[in-house]
């Protein structure tokens, strides 16, 4: 949370709080209850949130509609994208927001991943083994959502329980989606993952690669919309995020205080990082464009030309260099584990799953000082063939994980391995060392309630095998640190006999036939917790975006 002093000391976001003032508070005033438990939840969800009186009155509603055309004036004039026909409007009340919310969680491909990875996220310890994640999510978004623009319908939607001079700022944001839709249509532009099931080397890579080029256009879309809402917000003064850059720091800081937020407050780290990175790095990429290109650069030109990778949203000048760096690469494991298992997921482990799972597993100070060392990571799930029942396989004990990260120095690499070992006891119950006599912590590995567990570093790569048993994770050990030769560069195969597939390995070691590939886009951020990013940024403008 930012100290009221330090923000205070940035003459431009008090301009902006100025401008916003009675927003914040108007939000807070009407936040929902706090949810119910667990298993009242699902039933119970704005069930009495919805009886509330709006607060406009209907000729308030009547002048609020009237203002979504000039504001759509004032967007496409401040971002350049022109108005190629008007935007419907709608007033809603809280419970239409409720069951936009469940619908979008029943037909959103993007939700259906998102709830599918639950398992993986608990796997890795970013959530509670007992944490109820869809529940919770209705709760969260009816407490968040301060207007949306539904790209399906091309209609903006207000709340009628929100003071119309809150509303205003959040219309030029929802409205900068509208002219970005009308551009390049967003139902077709923002989403190229692939929604299937990876069932093969190619592609599992192939999802690897597709997974950051969402994430790169989700930060974009906020990042354009916030920049016109800052815009909107200082119009009176005179002054904008162009000509007052120095404001982002202090925007981006100020996101992280979500006191006036009862469910917001609640919610885990993976869900409050998942929510705001679209908005804060986003900004920071569009104040950085602007900065460099202008207008024309910074919205029209990246949405024709849109980054392919997260890297470059933490990294704009990489965009604008089209500067391109390797991402690992999955060598061909599904002959290995096709008897006893089914794939399951598949992705990138960017940088804003590694700064969560330090921050939750060590600490916020050793976080920061060690994402910034990390240089890229993917993971991979299975889930055991003998699972059958739907509790058995909601359970994390279903899945087996394999994760493997690069770390820019040996000793980087070896302090993540250090800390991913130390959380093994907060994962797991009944946790032992099985070689702890060891003085050599470049291996270890542990007996847990789910398994044995294998952490290997080598050099500045970091294998962790869960739930595998060890002769398997030995093999997959040696194929995932082999293929990542050449720096990512190349790809590789296994050349695999039924004997191999079975367990019983030929003399020698695996053969490795390797592949040159053209460089794929490197991870840079958040796949991992890439369908809840986007989903979360399609749900609508979010109130923790909102200046306090």
């Amino acid at each position: 949370m930012k100290s009221a002093a330090k923000l205070g000391s940035l003459l431009s976001l008090g301009m902006l709080t100025a401008a916003l003032s009675g927003a914040p508070a108007a939000f807070a005033q009407t936040a929902p209850a706090p949810p119910p438990p667990p298993s009242a939840r699902s039933s119970a969800a704005g069930a009495g949130s919805g009886s509330q009186k709006p607060a406009i009155t209907p000729a308030e509603a009547r002048e609020l509609m009237r203002s979504v055309d000039s504001i759509m004036q004032f967007a496409s004039a401040d971002s350049q994208l022109p108005i190629r026909h008007k935007v419907k409007r709608r007033l809603i009340s809280r419970e239409e927001v409720t069951r936009y919310v469940v619908a979008k969680f029943n037909d959103d491909e993007d939700a259906k991943r998102m709830q599918r990875s639950e398992i993986v996220l608990k796997k890795f310890g970013l959530l509670d083994r007992d944490f109820q994640l869809r529940p919770f999510l209705t709760s969260l978004l009816t407490e968040q959502i301060a207007g949306y623009y539904d790209d399906k319908t091309k209609t903006v939607n207000l709340l009628d329980w929100i003071e119309p001079d809150a509303q205003r700022p959040v219309l030029a944001h929802e409205l900068t989606h509208a002219l970005q839709d009308q551009r390049v249509d967003l139902s077709k532009w923002g989403n190229k993952t692939d929604t299937n099931l990876a069932r093969n080397v190619i592609e599992d890579n192939r999802h690897l690669a597709a997974d950051e080029a969402d994430s790169a256009r989700d930060a974009v879309l906020e990042g354009q919309a916030m920049a016109v809402f800052v815009d909107y917000t200082l119009k009176a003064s005179g002054r904008s995020l162009l000509t007052a850059p120095e404001m982002v720091e202090g925007l981006k800081d100020n996101m992280e205080d979500v006191s006036d937020s009862p469910v917001m407050a609640r919610a885990p780290l993976l869900l409050q990082q998942s929510m705001l990175f679209p908005y804060r790095e986003g900004l920071s990429f569009e104040a950085a464009l602007l900065k460099d290109s202008g207008a024309a650069g910074a919205f029209a030109a990246a949405l024709d030309r849109p980054p392919s990778t997260s890297y470059e949203i933490l990294n704009p000048p990489a965009y604008e260099r089209q500067e391109k760096i390797p991402l690992l690469t999955m060598p061909d494991i599904h002959d290995l584990l096709r008897t006893a298992y089914d794939p399951y997921d598949v992705g990138v482990m960017g940088a804003l799953d590694v700064r969560m799972l330090t921050e939750l597993f060590a600490g916020p100070d050793v976080s920061a000082q060690l994402t910034p060392q990390w240089d890229g990571g993917l993971y991979y799930a299975a889930q055991a063939r003998s699972a059958q029942a739907n509790g058995q396989r909601a359970s994390t004990a279903s899945l087996s994980l394999l994760y493997l990260s690069r770390w820019k120095t040996p000793e980087a690499a070896d302090r993540f391995a250090r800390i991913y070992a130390e959380e093994l006891s907060k994962k797991y119950s009944r946790v032992s060392r099985d070689n702890a006599s060891e003085a050599d912590d470049s291996e270890q590995i542990y007996n847990t309630s789910e398994g044995p567990v294998l952490i290997a570093v080598s050099g500045r790569q970091v294998f962790v095998s869960e739930s595998f048993d060890m002769p398997l994770a030995r093999k997959l050990q040696l194929l995932l640190t082999g293929a990542q030769s050449s720096e990512g560069l190349q790809t590789a195969s296994l050349a695999i006999g039924p004997a191999f597939a079975a367990g019983a390995a030929p003399s020698g070691t695996p053969r490795l036939r390797v592949s040159k590939m053209s460089p794929l886009p490197a991870p840079a951020s958040d796949p991992l917790t890439g369908s809840m990013v986007r989903w979360l940024s399609s749900c609508g403008f979010m109130k923790a975006a909102l200046p306090r």
